[in-house]
Order: structure tokens, then sequence, then C-alpha cells
């Protein structure tokens, strides 16, 4: 998992009293599923797993390889009986890509708690480049999972991590399988490749009346810069763009093209991105636009679950707000948080931990309970052999 998603190292023994006396209720919450098994996750999570709250209480999912047409994927079956709901789970900016031990261990959790878990590769994030071939992926992904035996085709979750949210959001609203989705979660996501692009050139964020500055690696960004290159046009250009990007004297004078980015990335100004963003080709600006999921929010049926950090240092939670502002508060609910990043746990209050991990066991609660889509955002129409729910996980469990 991005370093950024992980829970706070410091954790004071104030949350981890109140995480005991969860576990007290054990008996009980069980019984009332989904918020038991909510609870459960929530618990293990937020403690690293140093309290295997999930883990002691069921079984090791069985886990296979699926094959898609873009490479293999990692199945997580319960093994307990019954017909489950999917998820299909979606990495970052990560070079191992479902692989991720982080990831591993997220997609074992959600498994026991009682969905059946897909996690694909998605070549172009794994590579550390923002490709739209990665929603391709994920339709993939949902229809597979859908053919599954013991998996309900109806109602499917996405989870997305990082920028793996924006091939989540682009798939859900994909005619293909808009029906098929119930829920989408983002953990630290984005919203518009414009915004990033300001961020990571200038360090400045903001939506709305929300304004803010970060100081980031150099390094880190010109890593990821050199990466994508090949969206240059032009061979010459690129050429001298990556001896930019190294440090390395220009060796020949760039064209209008080049000249256009190396603009961009000399750029410190965020009050001059949007003028500068409209000189790159057409074909960079075509791109961005294509990765920005806020414009195709109004195609998704799902309902919208947002989770960041605060002090989330990879993509700003000011990107969350914007997904938020475009979907509407009928079918969203935003969390924002500061036990989440890295974030000084002495500068927070027992009160203000107390309110943070409610607000979490209230995301918790939205991904494993019950909920039938809002009809003004599903169509006329139910899914095609569907009953119009997203069935809990722990359903089957409790009957």
């Amino acid at each position: 998992m991005p370093r950024a998603l992980r829970p706070s190292r410091g954790l004071a023994a104030g949350w981890l009293a109140l995480l005991g006396a969860l576990l007290v209720a054990v008996p009980l919450l069980l019984r009332l599923l989904p918020a038991g098994l909510g609870t459960l996750f929530l618990i293990e999570f937020l403690s690293d797993g140093r309290v295997p709250a999930l883990t002691t209480l069921t079984a090791p999912p069985h886990e296979e390889t699926v094959r898609l047409a873009s490479g293999p994927a990692t199945l997580y079956r319960p093994l307990a009986p019954g017909r489950r709901p999917g998820l299909v789970l979606l990495h970052g900016l990560v070079p191992e890509g479902k692989d991720d031990p982080r990831l591993v261990w997220a997609a074992g959790l959600l498994a026991r708690g009682g969905f059946a878990v897909l996690v694909p590769d998605l070549p172009g994030l794994r590579a550390s480049r923002l490709r739209p071939a990665d929603a391709e992926v994920v339709i993939r992904a949902v229809e597979t999972l859908a053919a599954e035996p013991g998996v309900r085709a109806d109602r499917t979750a996405l989870v997305g991590i990082s920028v793996g949210a924006g091939p989540a959001l682009l798939a859900a609203a994909d005619p293909r399988i808009a029906d098929r989705i119930g829920l989408v979660a983002t953990l630290g996501g984005y919203a518009d490749a414009r915004e990033l692009v300001r961020y990571f050139t200038t360090g400045h964020y903001g939506f709305g009346e929300v304004r803010g500055r970060r100081v980031l690696d150099p390094e880190l960004v010109r890593a990821f810069l050199r990466l994508n290159l090949d969206l240059i046009p032009d061979e010459e250009d690129r050429q001298a763009l990556g001896a930019l990007l190294e440090g390395r004297p220009l060796p020949h004078r760039l064209g209008p093209e080049g000249r256009a980015v190396a603009a961009l990335l000399a750029n410190r100004d965020p009050a001059r991105v949007d003028a500068l963003l409209e000189a790159l080709p057409a074909a960079i600006r075509e791109l961005l636009a294509e990765l920005s999921p806020v414009s195709r929010l109004h195609r998704i049926r799902a309902r919208l679950l947002l989770l960041h950090g605060r002090d989330d240092p990879a993509i700003p939670f000011t990107e969350s707000l914007r997904l938020a502002a475009a979907a509407g508060p009928a079918r969203t609910r935003l969390v924002l948080l500061s036990l989440i990043g890295h974030v000084d746990p002495a500068e927070t209050s027992w009160w203000g931990v107390t309110a943070e991990l409610f607000r979490l066991w209230g995301a918790a609660y939205e991904l494993f309970r019950s909920r039938p889509l809002p009809r003004s955002s599903r169509g006329d129409d139910e899914a095609e052999g569907g009953t119009g729910r997203w069935e809990s996980p722990g359903a089957s469990l409790s009957r």
C-alpha cells in the first residue's frame, strides 16, 4: 500500500483502548452484520495487523490465478459457502502491481470479510504511467469476476488506491459495466489530471476556498516525468527533454512542442499552468482530458465512497473535494482523515482521534453493508438478471 495510505505508526494508547473495547463487543457485532464485519476489518487494518480481529475469526481465503487479456490477476475467494458479492481491488503507482505486499494483505482481509476479491495488474500504473488502457483492464476484470461461479454478477464494488482511483472511476462510467457496479471506493484518489500537473510542477493545490502548497521531492517528480517521455511525439525532443530532466545541457534546440513541455516543467507559478497546458501538443491535452474522471462522473450509477488523508503528500485531499462536489451529495460519502497519511499523533487530541475512528467506521460500514442504488442514479431499468441490490458480503453468514 502506498506510504500515504498507511495508518500512522504512532497511533496512541487512547484509540487502541477504543479498539480493545470494540473487540469485547465482537459477539454482538457478529450478529449485526455488516457492522460487525466492518468493525473487525477496521480494527485489523488500523492496527496494521497487530490486532488480528478478522483473521482470528475467519478462515484464510483460497487464492487462484485468473487470466485476463492484459495478464494474470489474483482471485481471493472466501471459503465459507454462499454466493458472494465481487470486489475489484486496484493498485496505484507500485512496481509490484497486484503483488505489492500491502495490497495482498488488504485483499486477503476483504476476502475474509466475505468478498470475492479480484486483483488485476494495471500495466500503465505498474510502469508509473497514467494511461486510459488501464480502465479497459478494470472493465475486463469486472466482467471476468462476474462470470466466476459463486459470485454475484449484478453488484460489484471497485476499490481504487491512490491514482488507481482513476481507472476505477473511468471504468465505472463505461456503459458496458455501469449497471454492475454498486459502489466505487477511492483511497487518496484524484479528479482532474490537469490539477495533478499543477500540483507536481508547482506544489500548489486547491479547490473552492481551500488552498495549500507542499514542497515536493524534485527527484521523485523528475523520475515520474522521465518514465512518461513517450508522450512527446518528436524523437529528438524526447531525447533533449530526457537530458534536461537528468540535469544535462540540452543537446540541441527544442521544437515547438518540446519547448511547450519544457516551459511547463520549468514553471513554478500555479496561475500560469492553465495557459501552459493549452500550449501542449494536442495529443497530450486530449490524454489529460481522457484521464480525468471528474468529467465522467455523471455516467456513473454507483454510490461513491471517497476517503482521503488531509496530509496525503502524494495526491492532495482537494482532489476528493473536487470529486465529491462534481458527483453531488445524494450518492457520495466523503471522509477526510488525519489518521491516514503522515501525521504526528501527539498533535491529535483524544477527542479528535475518537471522532476520526467513528468516521472510519462509517466508511467501513458503507463498504460492507447491503444497500440499494438510489433510483435517481441507476437509470430506468435494473441490470439484466439483477435484483437492484448490492448484497452485503456477510449476508450468507447471517442466514
